[in-house]
């Protein structure tokens, strides 16, 4: 039996603190339900109702399920009064079978793409009813809460917008997929992510609370110099038009924006006159997003000082990776500090006498987010990384057998690292003779070319790495085969007549061009791998039978769906797949939500994107088939960034970062030939190691 269920609270806690936070000074108003396809119910508890004896025997019978649409709100809320039901294995969640498939997981979105009826999908007023009667009106308003006593009548309509979500969710239920629910271990994954979220991290809030009164003095100060270097033509560093015409207007300095990327680049420009550069630098310090993480933490956090529901499953539409929620996890600075001057800046802040010590505070705030994350009295963390993980995986799947044998000598420690032996492959030398800056070249080439990426891919990263293009060019035009440099040099006219040169100059342009294809020619199988996957994907569109390249499986799912099944047998999914027009250049075209403008909409994609897709949904398949071992060993995870597991567990020595290692590359039983590898630390704060 099938018990589907819909909540509607009041609280002043805004919910963009979390549902967890929201949660501890929540009041339930409503609750409708339906029992499998009976028709849907509310009861109004502020009337005095009560919920039915039913709903009550079913809450307390293991063998119903608890359906709901973004079920950790209703089972949050719910627990507190009804402890019997906090058990997430109870519960399914109509929101995360949508996410499963790659569809969006707002209700009223999926209503019209699931071709549900007009009068049994989401009420589209919902959102007006809920911002009147489940929040805090405005201090200036004469009504500070409405209830069913101020506005009877729109009380009346939100009844049955509560009571119409239920019905809506079965006709959801009913017209989703399944096939990830029955091919993948979804449910049992996604109680485990629940149970991880329920539990949340230990949170310093001392620092917390240091960490943003420093920045909060750390930005006044700076505006103050701002406003005094300006005679008060600006006066913050938050007045972005303002601070670009003055620069123009005093200084003849144009900047086309004021994006972190642009100001960076301009900092180390020779000939930038040294009031524009202080400038700059202080809106650069200004407007470090870890403070506003720290002010996420300070609001987010519960009473007990932990910080809970952070982790989103399946929050990545393609990939099925995890999202961050709240503060953000999944993008946390990388800092500018090692990590045994991060305690030393932890106790000047706590302190209070940051100011004194640094000159950028802003910078040793960000420096000190990951610090913020400690374990409680008794307990340490133990935190591992599995390394180079889409690396391996991609090389895997594609059958790069000389970089797999790379990769089991480096972890067998008789080999050198990877991006070593992808130099050394790519320049033709001996990855033992390769160089630090070199070695740096190899990693560009790692994280820029496997999926299929050109110029501007390896631009992106050599930039993010700090690689020196006029350096590299010179070097590349020495060391290079000269056929690659050729090559690229005759494709140079071609390029710059069709606006593809990224304004590189042409010796840079040309470099990166003659890297890209040595790269290619040193990866066969990987190029095959690409080529592959593109013929496969237009077959899946076209023809009936499925088609196997390697160790995925690409085919049509249903008339609206293709898919590929992964080694783990989960399916990656592209709804509303259709080949390109004319005007399209893509191998095929799916629908999803664009990360710029979140609405859903026609995305064009490639082989190479494609590849993407699989290399980092395997790749989170096996790190979340280690969940289960890792936490019946012990090692309690507290949340996951990318490739990394952040455990809690007791402060004693059999709980160790290499044991931990050792559970997360054990391997799933369909991983078999793929090495694995991961390195890690303990300690009582989280770093970058």
């Amino acid at each position: 039996m099938k018990l589907f269920l819909d909540t509607e609270t009041y609280c002043e806690t805004p919910i963009a603190y979390g549902t967890h936070r929201y949660a501890e000074d929540a009041e339930l108003m409503l609750f409708a339900w339906a029992f499998d396809d009976e028709p849907a119910q509310v009861v109004d508890l502020t009337a005095g109702e009560a919920i039915p004896q039913r709903v009550l025997r079913a809450f307390k019978d293991p063998a119903v399920e608890l359906w709901a649409h973004n079920s950790h709100f209703d089972r949050t809320i719910l627990k507190r009064q009804f402890p019997e039901v906090a058990d997430p294995a109870r519960w399914r969640d109509t929101m995360i079978l949508a996410y499963a498939h790659s569809l969006p997981g707002a209700l009223g979105t999926l209503c019209p793409l699931l071709g549900i009826p007009e009068d049994q999908a989401k009420d589209k007023d919902g959102h007006r009813l809920v911002l009147l009667f489940c929040k805090p009106q405005p201090a200036y308003r004469k009504i500070r809460r409405h209830t069913r006593l101020t506005d009877p009548e729109d009380w009346a309509h939100f009844k049955e917008y509560c009571r119409r979500d239920v019905g809506s969710m079965y006709e959801v239920w009913k017209r989703l997929p399944h096939w990830n629910e029955k091919s993948f271990p979804l449910w049992r994954e996604w109680t485990l992510d629940q149970r991880i979220n329920d539990r949340g991290m230990q949170i310093d809030m001392d620092l917390v609370h240091a960490a943003i009164e420093a920045s909060t003095a750390a930005k006044a100060s700076a505006d103050r110099r701002v406003h005094e270097m300006t005679s008060g033509q600006v006066s913050t560093t938050g007045q972005r038009d303002e601070m670009l015409g003055f620069m123009l207007r005093e200084y003849g300095v144009s900047l086309p924006d004021m994006q972190k990327a642009t100001l960076e680049r301009r900092l180390d420009d020779p000939e930038l006159p040294d009031e524009v550069r202080e400038m700059i630098a202080l809106r650069l310090q200004s407007t470090k997003t870890s403070v506003q993480k720290f002010v996420a933490l300070a609001n987010c956090s519960n009473k007990d000082g932990r910080l809970r529901g952070c982790m989103q499953y399946m929050g990545a539409a393609r990939t099925g990776r995890f999202s961050g929620r709240l503060f953000q996890p999944q993008n946390l600075p990388r800092g500018s500090m090692k990590p045994e001057e991060v305690e030393t800046a932890i106790a000047a802040l706590k302190g209070g006498v940051a100011d004194l010590l640094y000159s950028d505070v802003m910078s040793v705030v960000s420096s000190c987010i990951r610090g913020a994350i400690i374990a409680p009295p008794g307990k340490k963390l133990v935190v591992a990384d599995l390394s180079n993980i889409e690396g391996r995986v991609l090389a895997w799947l594609a059958g790069e057998e000389w970089k797999l044998k790379a990769f089991r000598a480096y972890d067998e420690g008789t080999g050198v690292d990877l991006y070593k032996a992808t130099y050394g492959r790519t320049f033709g030398v001996r990855p033992e003779d390769v160089t630090k800056k070199q070695r740096q070249i190899g990693k560009v080439l790692e994280l820029a070319m496997g999926y299929q990426g050109g110029v501007g891919a390896f631009l992106t990263f050599a930039r993010a790495y700090r690689v020196d293009l006029d350096e590299l060019a010179e070097h590349t035009r020495k060391a290079i085969n000269p056929k690659y440099w050729s090559a690229a040099e005759d494709s140079y006219d071609w390029c710059l007549k069709h606006g593809g040169s990224h304004g590189l100059a042409k010796d840079t342009y040309i470099a990166c061009d003659a890297i890209k294809r040595a790269w290619r020619d040193a990866h066969p199988a990987i190029c095959k791998f690409w080529a592959d996957v593109s013929e496969a994907c237009e077959w899946m569109l076209t023809a009936q039978t499925p088609k196997v390249v390697g160790k995925c499986v690409f085919g049509r799912l249903s008339r609206s769906f293709c898919g590929v099944k992964l080694p783990s047998g989960r399916f990656v999914c592209y709804p509303m797949a259709r080949l390109p027009r004319e005007d399209e250049r893509a191998t095929f075209v799916y629908q999803g939500i664009n990360q710029y403008s979140r609405k859903w909409t026609d995305i064009r994609t490639y082989g190479g994107k494609v590849v993407e897709n699989l290399t980092q949904a395997t790749a989170r398949d096996l790190l979340v088939d280690s969940f289960a071992r890792v936490e019946a060993a012990g090692y309690r995870i507290v949340f996951s960034v990318h490739d990394e597991l952040i455990t809690e567990c007791p402060d004693a020595p059999e709980f160790t970062a290499d044991s931990l290692a050792g559970l997360m590359t054990s391997g799933a039983p369909w991983s078999k030939g793929l090495p694995l590898s991961a390195a890690g630390f303990e300690g009582y704060r989280y770093k970058k190691d």
